[in-house]
């Protein structure tokens, strides 16, 4: 534990960011007023087959994470504090004695066919979004329950406890089993007015009430490392939860001078949306299929999932990986091809191949069909831009205001032709970076709990001196 005075240079902070496809330790420190960050360790992550379902290796990923924090002491520099962020909606069930109960069953997982339908036999979509106002997708947490629920009764009697996946991970770092408001607001579970589990839509789901615990902000400091950690890794520090739903962090890192700031938090997915005091449950805003999600300081993150570069990712993969994301962007800007695809169509979610997904959309349209790389890297970035445009003048209208610019944080803030196409679509000016933007959100929030910062304005201010 540092005995430092805060804002003595020196002193670390560790954030653990895991990505649906890689993960990483960054150490933060400030240095002449601002925030550096160093890469410790980064390590792959992937869904993986598991009884014919998608599902997510938490042993494997908690061994990447004690192994980042080895080297962390390998390097000798022990953190103050760590933190983990995580996406949203996946968690685990577990007994009595803190044990999983089957496997962490991944998002894009099929096993939610069929949910929307049976959650709404409990409660209506128009009530559901009056309580909750979270944007109706699948994969959230209140469809998986309601499919463990119906296909495997035996494991939802045997639960003790929910935890998403970031609070199990902090569990398992501490011994401190809480549930973080902002991951926990992705759920479809929790009302979003008062920030607590909605106990009539839980009631209404026939979900049972003991397994959902109690939910704190982020900043909350759960402890310090179990001895059993301490002994392995080589030293103690704090745990303190941050913004433990990743695009949560994200937005902290925003490096905007006004309190209302457009952004994109581009990676995977891309979360397109503005920062508000008060959520919007309209029947508009659930027409639009806005989401309400949980920020730090009880702020709500009013935003629209958007597939983001998840089908370029796929097809990159898809194609051998011979060609960086540099080279498809190269190859989609000589490309001529204009056909634009929706993005947000299920069918893009977790297909079988994603070149023949968009292929097939574009010739169901009667578009020209892709078929070269960067045609197909033409298509989405394309589609993505065209995306963010439409989602641009919905939040107008909807919130009433105008927005002169977009900042785009998150590693998809490199994507240099997806910007320009961004700025050419929309008409508004694109501000940038930060592409650490995760990490560094999760470490403003360890910073403000240890004192560094006062708030996040003063933490928001530093990182744009920082970048």
């Amino acid at each position: 534990m540092s005995n430092l005075d805060p804002k003595a240079k020196g002193d670390f902070f560790l954030a653990i960011d895991i990505g649906a496809s890689s993960g990483r330790h960054m150490l933060g420190h400030l240095e002449d007023g601002r925030l550096v960050l160093t890469e410790i360790h980064r390590f792959h992550n992937e869904m993986t087959k598991h009884n014919n379902q998608l599902t997510w290796d938490i042993k494997a990923l908690f061994d990447e994470i004690v192994t980042g924090l080895k080297k962390c002491a390998e390097l000798g520099k022990h953190p103050v504090s760590v933190g983990i962020d995580t996406w949203g909606v996946d968690f685990v069930l577990l007994d009595k004695d803190m044990n999983m109960i089957g496997p962490a069953v991944a998002y894009r997982d099929n096993r939610t066919e069929g949910m929307y339908e049976e959650v709404a036999t409990h409660i209506s979509d128009k009530d559901l979004y009056a309580r909750t106002g979270i944007q109706k997708m699948i994969f959230n947490t209140i469809y998986q329950l309601m499919a463990v629920k119906k296909h495997s009764p035996k494991m939802l009697a045997q639960a003790h406890k929910l935890l998403f996946l970031p609070d199990y991970l902090h569990y398992l770092l501490s011994g401190v089993a809480l549930t973080e408001y902002t991951v926990a607001s992705t759920s479809g579970l929790i009302t979003a007015k008062s920030h607590t589990w909605d106990e009539e839509v839980i009631a209404a789901c026939g979900y049972p009430r003991h397994i959902f615990g109690e939910i704190v902000p982020p900043g909350t400091t759960l402890g310090e490392l179990t001895p059993d950690i301490q002994q392995e890794v080589g030293f103690n520090c704090k745990v303190i939860m941050p913004a433990s739903h990743d695009t949560a962090s994200a937005v902290m890192a925003v490096p905007a001078d006004t309190d209302k700031p457009l952004y994109i938090s581009s990676g995977t997915w891309s979360l397109m949306g503005v920062e508000r005091p008060n959520p919007d449950c309209s029947p508009a805003s659930q027409a639009g299929n806005f989401t309400n999600e949980g920020g730090y300081g009880y702020r709500f993150r009013y935003l629209r999932n958007i597939m983001g570069l998840w089908m370029i990712q796929c097809v990159k993969k898809e194609l051998g990986d011979q060609y960086t994301y540099a080279q498809l962007c190269d190859m989609a800007e000589d490309s001529p091809i204009d056909s634009i695809v929706d993005v947000n169509a299920s069918n893009f979610l977790a297909p079988d191949s994603m070149v023949l997904a968009i292929q097939t959309a574009c010739a169901k349209t009667g578009q020209a069909v892709p078929h070269t790389p960067g045609e197909l890297a033409a298509v989405i970035y394309n589609s993505l831009a065209i995306c963010y445009r439409n989602t641009a003048r919905e939040l107008e209208d909807l919130t009433g205001q105008a927005y002169d610019a977009i900042y785009i944080v998150g590693g998809g803030s490199n994507a240099e032709y997806l910007n320009n196409l961004t700025a050419k679509h929309t008409g508004k000016t694109v501000h940038s970076g930060p592409s650490e933007a995760t990490a560094i959100g999760n470490i403003a929030a360890q910073m403000i709990a240890n004192g560094y910062f006062t708030d996040l304005q003063e933490a928001r201010a530093c990182i744009r001196k920082s970048i």
